[in-house]
């Protein structure tokens, strides 16, 4: 699905070449985070496969917060640059609410500007964040019913948890907003027909979260580098256990795939589902942003 998303996006790029219009991306990467260095690759990537002008930004870790506010100040007044995207975590002694906020509205790839973000709450056109944009296709393409359906979205992040309920009661959904201090966390979650979890802990949601025959939808990517975790999570898989014997960790969502993904009618796998659908909609936004600017 994910890479229909990109050869339609593609085929969008190449319609607007004979106007001489090239939809530009700005990645900005500091420090030398290894998982990050490994999605604004993978980012890069498919931007230029389909037919995107990307440019990567590298800054070394001790950049100081000013210096790269002024970098997102020349990218914002550069007219090849259609969408800007900020890597994030930023080092520790960087805001990263300052940064994202810095970055002009209208060239915001991720959609998680103050501005964007209110947009969005009011139903109004604007970039949607990557991820949850990316979810709502995936449903909306397998057929997944929305409306009047019982939704819970465990995780409440501006990235994910609240766009994605957002965009559910878009679909006339009926969404509650779970975390970790909702009471009896298993008990709501078993009353959904479509659970979302996006709560950064690996293996949090298990058997006792999923109603039989819920649709099941994964977001986390958690890595663990202990062999228990490895024999809990994927008991006798070969293939895991001689990644996990080359790499020393192997990667996980926020469910259990041994007792939560057998309940489920439909899941999302971890790795595999979620994370290429983001990259897809990375796209969609820059294209759609490139439109926008240039009428």
């Amino acid at each position: 699905m994910a890479k229909a998303i990109r050869t339609e996006v593609a085929a969008d790029v190449a319609s607007l070449a004979p106007r001489g219009v090239v939809p530009g991306l700005a990645v900005v990467l500091v420090g030398d985070d290894a998982a990050s260095a490994v999605y604004v690759s993978a980012k890069g990537a498919a931007a230029r496969e389909a037919g995107i002008r990307e440019t990567t930004l590298r800054f070394p870790a001790d950049l100081s917060e000013s210096a790269l506010l002024e970098a997102i100040a020349v990218l914002n007044g550069d007219d090849a640059v259609d969408a800007i995207l900020v890597q994030l975590p930023l080092p520790a002694h960087i805001n990263a609410a300052r940064i994202l906020e810095a970055i002009d509205p209208a060239k915001d790839a991720d959609g998680f500007h103050p501005v964007n973000a209110g947009r969005l709450l009011q139903g109004k056109p604007a970039p949607v964040p990557c991820t949850p944009a990316g979810i709502l296709e995936l449903l909306t393409r397998e057929g997944v019913p929305l409306r009047g359906t019982r939704a819970v979205v465990v995780g409440r992040s501006d990235i994910v948890g609240k766009p994605m309920a957002l965009l559910l009661l878009r679909k006339d959904a009926t969404v509650t907003i779970a975390h970790s201090k909702t009471k009896n966390l298993p008990g709501l979650c078993r009353e959904a027909d479509l659970l979302v979890a996006a709560i950064g802990r690996p293996g949090f949601v298990t058997g006792d979260f999923v109603k039989d025959g819920a649709v099941l939808v994964d977001v986390g990517i958690n890595r663990v580098t202990s062999r228990a975790d490895l024999e809990r999570f994927f008991p006798g898989n070969a293939a895991r256990l001689a990644s996990f014997e080359k790499k020393g960790s192997t990667l996980v969502g926020d469910c259990d795939p041994v007792t939560a993904f057998p309940r489920a009618s439909r899941y999302t796998p971890v790795p595999g589902g979620v994370g290429p659908l983001t990259i897809a909609h990375l796209l969609k936004n820059t294209l759609e942003l490139c439109r926008a600017r240039r009428g």
